[in-house]
């Protein structure tokens, strides 16, 4: 599964570049002073200095979540939903570990719970669009 990790870790790092690109433009745009050239250099300097440190967050984040939930899919033997919901806890405790624990403690319920309610959203999804391919008994015409 070392592809799978790798596969995160650089989306999960691409994904924050980008979404960070696009709001440290926005918030370099709006924090510049007066002046379309002005605005536009404050535009582009946030954007060089903010967005590959957002990016290398969340390849970071993307990089320990694969480990743990790859460790646990290893250890449990099974790959469910809870592997990822623990995972999720795993990586905000392991990630805030240096600010103490408590801190950690605090991080690892806020990822256990932010996993549970993506899973449950695409577990709610999937289960909607399961609906529309159920088999539907045919209606023959009457033979009168």
């Amino acid at each position: 599964k070392q592809w799978y990790q790798r596969r995160v870790a650089i989306t999960a790092g691409t994904m924050g570049c980008l979404g960070g690109a696009v709001f440290s433009a926005i918030k370099g745009f709006r924090i510049a002073p007066p002046g379309i050239k002005s605005r536009l250099l404050g535009m582009t300097t946030s954007v060089k200095v903010k967005a590959p440190v957002l990016g290398g967050n969340f390849g970071t984040w993307g990089l320990t979540f694969a480990a743990c939930d790859c460790t646990l899919i290893y250890i449990r033997n099974k790959e469910d939903h809870w592997n990822s919901i623990t995972a999720g806890a795993a990586t905000g405790g392991i990630l805030s570990l240096r600010s103490g624990p408590q801190a950690a403690v605090t991080s690892a319920i806020i990822g256990g719970v932010l996993l549970a309610m993506i899973e449950g959203i695409s577990i709610g999804i999937t289960r909607m669009g399961a609906e529309q391919f159920k088999p539907v008994m045919p209606t023959l015409p009457d033979a009168a």
